[in-house]
């Protein structure tokens, strides 16, 4: 044999193996894809609920702040060295109760001295009533007589006014703040005391666009609650409503009072601000986590039913869950739960919790064991 037909010889039998193993490799390729087409994942397992119909109350949320229906920084009228402190800082007091004396004592000798010139100018203008009367004594004398009376009595009731000054007393009852003299300290007119405040009523002052103008009016319900203390709802009324819209942000200012009787809630915290109207409306409602939200629209996924198909063709008896994504519109939110304006009917159930990662058309199987409670009033934990 010739060494050109030796290698053709090899060449082709180096053809047919790569022919063979290429044959092999296809076949196993085609099988794995095959049954990768007759594999099936695992439906999903959900958590569901059913869209519910309600009456909700409409209402206009806000953002306040506390205020005090009352509070004051006390401070003296007159200056003078601290000498006696009848308070303690966060205190509660009565209107008159004593918060701290100031020194005295160059006004107790001063009004001893003016006490003294009192009596002396009274028995003046009594002897000179007798006299005067005995006819010994002019009718302008006995007048020079009484001024001098009323004078000195004057002067006394002036010493009495500082004094009184000089004793700080509290103006209206409420519960002080920290203390801010000591005992010895010289104080000036003005120096800063103490805070006190009248925590019962409170005030809450808030804002609302122009257009909510007509729903406002004095004696209209207010639901205020803070994230200071969660689970808490007080209730108020509307009492004022200011006059004017602000220029700048065409917002107009209201101002609701609160009973506030375990005095919990404190001049400053800012608070959420419900205020009710009388309009009530027919809403249908979901737990707000089973919105969608994407650019394109806010969408939920439906839990339908589906008939199963045979192998072979034909429809079985059985039937199997899938999802159907859905668009909707949303409306207002109360608590964990937001209105559907459009998109989904009574009855219908929806996907409530990890809505972000299922798809439209997949299987699924219910399983609530593990669905959160949701509520109109939620707690809020703070951890």
């Amino acid at each position: 044999m010739t060494k050109a037909k030796r290698v053709i010889l090899i060449f082709l039998g180096l053809v047919l193996i790569v022919g063979i193993i290429g044959g092999i490799k296809a076949l196993q390729i085609r099988k794995m894809i095959s049954a990768g087409k007759q594999v099936r994942q695992p439906p999903a397992v959900v958590t569901v609920a059913r869209v519910q119909r309600e009456i909700w109350q409409q209402r206009l949320s806000a953002v306040g702040s506390l205020a005090a229906v009352q509070g004051v920084t006390i401070a003296p009228d007159l200056g003078g060295k601290v000498v006696e402190i009848d308070f303690s800082s966060g205190q509660s007091v009565r209107k008159g109760d004593l918060l701290l004396r100031l020194d005295t004592s160059t006004e107790q000798a001063r009004l001893k001295a003016a006490e003294t010139t009192v009596t002396l100018a009274g028995i003046n203008r009594r002897r000179a009533r007798e006299l005067v009367r005995r006819k010994s004594m002019s009718k302008a004398e006995l007048d020079a007589a009484d001024a001098t009376y009323r004078e000195a009595k004057a002067k006394v009731d002036e010493i009495r006014a500082i004094i009184d000054k000089k004793n700080i007393k509290a103006p209206f009852s409420g519960r002080l703040g920290i203390r801010q003299v000591n005992l010895g300290q010289v104080l000036a007119p003005g120096d800063p005391v103490v805070v006190l405040q009248q925590l019962d009523p409170v005030y809450v002052d808030f804002t609302l666009p122009q257009q909510d103008v007509a729903w406002l009016s004095p004696g209209v319900v207010v639901q205020v609650t803070t994230n200071a203390l969660p689970g808490k709802m007080f209730k108020g009324r509307i009492t004022a409503v200011n006059p004017g819209v602000d220029p700048k942000t065409r917002n107009i200012k209201v101002q609701a009072t609160l009973v506030n009787p375990d005095k919990r809630l404190l001049p400053g915290m800012f608070v959420q601000v419900d205020v009710l109207l009388a309009e009530k409306k027919d809403v249908l409602v979901i737990p707000a986590t089973a919105i969608l939200y994407a650019p394109y629209g806010d969408s939920v996924y439906v839990v339908e039913k589906r008939a199963v198909t045979k192998k072979k063709g034909g429809v079985s008896g059985k039937s199997s869950l899938i999802l159907r994504q859905q668009v909707v519109r949303t409306g207002m939110k109360r608590g964990d739960f937001i209105a559907i304006t459009s998109g989904l009917s009574e009855g219908q159930t929806i996907v409530t919790t990890g809505v972000f990662k299922y798809r439209n058309g997949q299987p699924v199987v219910i399983d609530n064991s593990l669905a959160p409670e949701f509520s109109l009033h939620p707690d809020v934990i703070n951890e």
